[in-house]
């Protein structure tokens, strides 16, 4: 993908130009959720990337994305320049710091365009959300943890993830081949959203205020992937990184970490 984050950081010393060629709106070919749902389409102003949010049942209303965030669409965020933004820049969307270069390939080269954003720090996560939402004049952010349980439990239709669904919607270490793949190539759940378990655990900030991941990811086995999954971070997800203080944007072998975004009404 011309413009694409590992590509523009590998170049030695020059910042790369944004060039987001991004197909207009993901779609897949998959079969129906069990529950259909109302969707919007979002989109980032002066780029080409666009996303589907769906809405979630209940009170307070929520929406949240179909997939977890994509390479693409942060792409969108990590090669932006403050003064790049014309027209489109609402709010305070230059006043939000960018991605420092990471510590080698991010995607490990596993692929880029239409991939999950992985190996990102938590609070990458909430800038990215910051900016989003300075750009297009709505709240985005990081989904609470019981915001993502309620979800969850929606999409695996009652709280547990049956066994013989887990292949049909899930990436996990038995058949992922060890890495992620591209969002939408599972089955959708009751929901309608795709990979929220499985493929790249997902950031979500606990009761506390603590960040913790949930759903599980491609390297995990698959009974250890559904609505009750939960890692939480430690010194082996950035045991490479040689810098001091450690960057608090990547992390360097955590390449099975993500996240998914809400939006506010």
């Amino acid at each position: 993908m011309p413009g694409s984050l590992t590509q523009s950081f590998v170049r030695a010393g020059r910042r790369a130009r944004l060039t987001v060629c991004v197909a207009a709106v993901l779609s897949f070919a998959v079969a129906a959720p069990a529950r259909a749902q109302s969707t919007s389409v979002d989109s980032i102003p002066g780029t080409l990337v666009r996303f589907e949010m769906v809405r979630i049942p209940g009170e307070p209303p929520l929406w949240i994305g179909r997939t977890e965030v994509t390479w693409d669409m942060y792409d969108a965020f990590a090669l932006s320049r403050p003064d790049s933004t014309g027209e489109g820049l609402r709010g305070g969307a230059d006043a939000v710091a960018r991605p420092t270069r990471p510590y080698g390939a991010p995607d490990y080269g596993w692929g880029h365009a239409g991939f999950p954003v992985i190996s990102v720090a938590y609070t990458a996560a909430l800038a990215f959300c910051e900016w989003l939402s300075a750009r297009t004049g709505k709240t985005y952010r990081l989904p609470s943890e019981a915001e993502w349980s309620r979800v969850a439990e929606l999409a695996a239709s009652g709280g547990t993830l049956a066994a013989s669904s887990r292949d049909a919607l899930a990436w996990h270490a038995g058949n992922s081949g060890g890495r992620t793949h591209r969002v939408g190539e599972k089955d959708r759940d009751a929901l309608g959203l795709h990979d929220l378990f499985g493929n790249a655990a997902e950031w979500v900030t606990g009761g506390d205020r603590r960040p913790v991941t949930r759903g599980g990811s491609f390297r995990d086995a698959a009974e250890r992937v559904g609505p009750d999954a939960r890692a939480v971070q430690d010194d082996t997800w950035n045991e490479r990184d040689p810098q001091i203080p450690q960057s608090r944007w990547w992390l360097s072998d955590a390449p099975f970490v993500g996240f998914r975004i809400v939006r506010e009404p």
